[in-house]
């Protein structure tokens, strides 16, 4: 796992990069604290820092290809480079080193961008052809690893986090008003949009190539629902189980390849608890799994972990987060995160790679995925129930379905009819809307935008946050079922830019650990969105298939327990010391004027009624974490000032020249 950046000018020749590059390596050096290396030339400067995992003595970056034509930086892993590296020596490869870097370059070498497709791995790199002058960059299927780039007159600048891109002169941050939109109805942005004007993410599932004639963007991959039911798996339950038991097994075993120690997240839900045991199974020895829990018990799930752990012989590490961390920990999330979060369920995730890497552990495997493609979340029991109330709007009794989804929702509580009436029936009957399983949630986030300031409103009017969304439907997806539909929008929109961002790769690369998703194999969810939409959910019994796969293999308590919302204090996280103090500097009337974004009337009222212990519902909470997250950002990267770290002295860098290449 490393973190990579780099600078191409198409139209003259670079003038004194490696001082640029350093810096921008040095800001990320987290990513990968091993050692790090800097190739130059007349028209390119790569540059990587590197965390060694596989062929820790010999892998090292910038590699470039035996003849010297072409180099690459890389961040990520092949987990099948065993299998291609095969594949090419009989097509007469050779290879001086045993990683999956010089796999990867002479895959790309020998089938161009169609290597993309045969990879099986979470990846982003760049490869330079110093023949054509040109630059390739792809990133992999779901955007595990992230890549940010910007273009300054004629010249490109990329790299794994968009800290690197503006250690360049010419690249100046800028929040972009549509941008917070997003941010505050979806979760995230849309990709390829980002918090700051001018600053793009690669989609996932892409390549791009660079030349000084154009930049060219493209799908390699995309995630397809079947759109009529004989593309559907045909066979029984159980036979779907046993091929989804396959394809996750060797999903799990090409997951613990790595010259390191391997480790394993246990939050006591079925999704880890799986993913543990198939460990389990493929490689029997002692595993180390690490768990986190909260002192406040409406969010702690410890004794289901520890019955796991227990169940499955694992050697565990747990701890407990408090909501004094919450508060110390939140301001460094945010910078890692690099955007605006609406939750506080980063910061303990953050804390969680911590303690992994305080314990030695470089990669971790986890059970990110499972939800999206076998249909775990409430959201997806939420459309259903909606669309059954649908049916007979003037019901009493089916909107006191929707009050069993949210035991932990306060103000759903006491069978208030008209609560959740009110709550659950905006748009309950347009059951044609493509967005119908989302367009309650994004309603209801986007209600926090009440909290924005009359400029960025006016910058605002007339804007459609949905348009974007609707550009990004697949062909075919008027003709998905519903719950496929649902699935999709989650996946796309919610899984790759906040799970597997602010809640992935950033809060466990802060503290140099690699996570690792067996059930985001492309094979995994690839078959997952060919099964029977009720293999997945059973009437409102979720991810059906793999409580049935699991059955017998871990404790009943956990195959039946309902799904627990993954969730972390909010307001009192806060508004107690001593993250307090920050938190009033940030929400005071000069810096809510300062910054502009919001109106410091209404969030007055918001702080009383959270000091006077007036019932603050979930948006509210929502609203308090986007508001000091979004000040946050602006203090950080367009300030500049106590809330962003120094940057730190780069180590281990090895320079390249072209004029006077070493090859590795």
């Amino acid at each position: 796992m490393c973190g990579i950046v780099g600078i191409y000018d198409s139209a003259s020749s670079l003038h004194s990069p490696e001082n640029l590059l350093r810096r921008m390596l040095a800001r990320i050096q987290y990513r990968g604290p091993d050692e790090s290396g800097i190739y130059i030339n007349n028209h390119v400067a790569l540059g990587s820092v590197r965390l060694s995992i596989i062929d820790i003595q010999s892998g090292q970056q910038p590699l470039s290809s035996s003849d010297g034509k072409y180099w690459i930086v890389f961040n990520g892993e092949i987990f099948n480079y065993i299998e291609l590296k095969a594949d090419l020596k009989r097509l007469g490869y050779f290879f001086r080193t045993e990683s999956d870097t010089e796999v990867l370059l002479n895959a790309y070498l020998e089938y161009g961008s169609d290597c993309l497709n045969r990879f099986n791995g979470q990846f982003v790199f760049a490869i330079w052809n110093n023949e054509k002058k040109e630059l390739f960059i792809a990133r992999d299927r779901v955007g595990i690893r992230p890549l940010f780039y910007t273009q300054t007159q004629n010249t490109f600048v990329f790299g794994s986090e968009i800290k690197t891109l503006f250690e360049h002169p010419d690249v100046k941050p800028e929040i972009d008003p549509v941008s917070m939109s997003q941010i505050f109805t979806f979760w995230s942005t849309i990709t390829p949009r980002t918090v700051f004007k001018r600053i793009f993410e690669l989609p996932p599932g892409h390549f791009m190539k660079i030349s000084q004639r154009q930049t060219v963007i493209q799908s390699f991959w995309s995630l397809n629902f079947p759109v009529d039911k004989e593309a559907y798996f045909k066979g029984s339950i159980d036979d779907a189980a046993a091929e989804l038991e396959k394809l996750l097994a060797d999903a799990v075993r090409i997951r613990l390849r790595a010259d390191v120690q391997v480790a394993a997240y246990l939050s006591g839900g079925l999704d880890s608890s799986a993913t543990t045991a198939l460990i389990k199974k493929v490689a029997p020895e002692t595993l180390q799994t690490f768990s986190i829990g909260f002192e406040d018990g409406e969010f702690d799930e410890t004794p289901y972990q520890q019955e796991v752990s227990k169940y499955l012989g694992t050697r565990h590490t747990a701890f407990t987060c408090t909501s004094q961390d919450i508060g110390n920990y939140f301001p460094q999330v945010v910078w890692h995160s690099e955007t605006p979060i609406l939750r506080t369920a980063p910061v303990p995730m953050f804390c969680l790679s911590k303690k992994v890497r305080e314990n030695n552990i470089k990669v971790v495997i986890t059970g990110e995925g499972a939800d999206e493609m076998l249909a775990g979340y409430d959201i997806f029991k939420e459309g259903i129930i909606r669309e059954f109330w649908s049916c007979q709007p003037n019901s009493k009794y089916r909107p006191l379905l929707l009050q069993k989804l949210y035991p932990y929702l306060a103000q759903f509580q006491g069978k208030n009819k008209s609560t959740l009436k009110f709550f659950f029936g905006y748009q309950l009957q347009d059951t044609a809307s493509p967005f119908y399983s989302h367009i309650l949630r994004w309603r209801n986030t986007s209600s926090i935008q009440n909290f924005f300031s009359e400029d960025m409103k006016s910058n605002l009017n007339g804007y459609d946050q949905y348009d974007e969304v609707r550009k990004m439907l697949p062909h075919g997806f008027d003709q998905y079922d519903r719950l496929n539909k649902s699935q999709w929008l989650e996946s796309i929109i919610f899984m790759s830019s906040y799970l597997l961002s602010s809640q992935g790769d950033r809060v466990a690369m802060a503290n140099s650990v690699e996570g690792r998703y067996p059930f985001l194999d492309y094979r995994v969810m690839e078959f997952a969105a060919k099964l029977p939409p009720n293999f997945k959910m059973h009437g409102l019994n979720e991810k059906f298939i793999l409580k049935r796969m699991m059955n017998g293999r871990l404790p009943e308590s956990v195959l039946k327990r309902p799904k627990q919302a993954y969730r972390a204090p909010i307001s009192s996280s806060f508004l107690s010391s001593p993250a307090r103090e920050y938190v009033m500097d940030l929400l005071s009337e000069h810096d809510i004027n300062q910054t502009g974004m919001f109106s410091y009337d209404a969030l007055q009222k918001l702080l009383k009624k959270i000091s006077t212990g007036e019932l603050v519902t979930e948006m509210e909470n929502m609203a308090l974490a986007g508001i000091i997250s979004t000040q946050l950002i602006y203090h950080q990267y367009v300030l500049k000032d106590n809330f962003r770290p120094s940057i730190p002295q780069l180590i281990n860098c090895r320079i390249i020249h072209e004029q006077n290449p070493v090859y590795f």
